[in-house]
């Protein structure tokens, strides 16, 4: 499979109080949990995008800085784009312990060339658990030079333009994307 793939762990985590790459979900920290997760998919390479190298990275996964001044996600998949060597990227948030080999799989199975993959729960686009073309590098580029660094406004662009296709999430499917922001949403879990 032509795909790279990239741990999105460029986050502030203002919300959380700490540092959510090192928090413990069911006995493994995060970083952990989702490096295996992405391990498993098989890609070419593996990416961690953060505003810095975390201490925390294991050899042989490649460290992007995100494009300063951080923009969030966008900055870290900017960067990885600009270095990745596969025609596509399986980008994940590090905020997703429920996600699984079975859907990233799916989502693998399901791409194009030029044409990428994104995840959609009631009109809102699911981008940090989603797969890019290298198409798309002009469009993040161009978003980064502006004023409006949504991924949201970003990915509705791209698919616009037919640089990714929406794949809806079906109700079974919504627990995937349930994120880590603040330490209740680990306490209620």
């Amino acid at each position: 499979m032509n795909i790279s793939a990239v741990l999105l762990a460029g986050g502030e985590s203002r919300r959380m109080g700490k540092d959510k790459a090192t928090l413990l979900f069911r006995g493994n920290a995060l970083w952990q949990i989702q490096l295996e997760l992405l391990q498993k998919v098989a890609p070419a390479e593996i990416f961690v995008s953060a505003r810095t190298d975390p201490v925390w990275r294991p050899a042989g996964v490649q460290f992007v800085a995100d494009n300063p001044p951080s923009r969030g996600p966008l900055s870290g998949l900017a960067a990885v784009l600009a270095q990745t060597s596969s025609g596509h990227l399986l980008a994940l948030a590090i905020d997703m312990p429920f996600m699984t080999e079975k859907y990233l799989r799916s989502l693998c199975g399901q791409i194009e060339p030029g044409r990428g993959v994104l995840p959609e729960i009631d009109d809102r686009f699911e981008p940090l658990a989603a797969i890019y073309p290298q198409e798309a590098l002009a469009n993040v580029q161009s978003a980064l030079s502006g004023k409006d660094f949504s991924l949201q406004t970003v990915t509705g662009c791209l698919v616009a333009a037919g640089k990714l296709r929406v794949l809806p999430v079906t109700p079974q499917q919504r627990k995937l994307f349930l994120n880590l922001n603040e330490l209740a949403d680990l306490q209620s879990i």
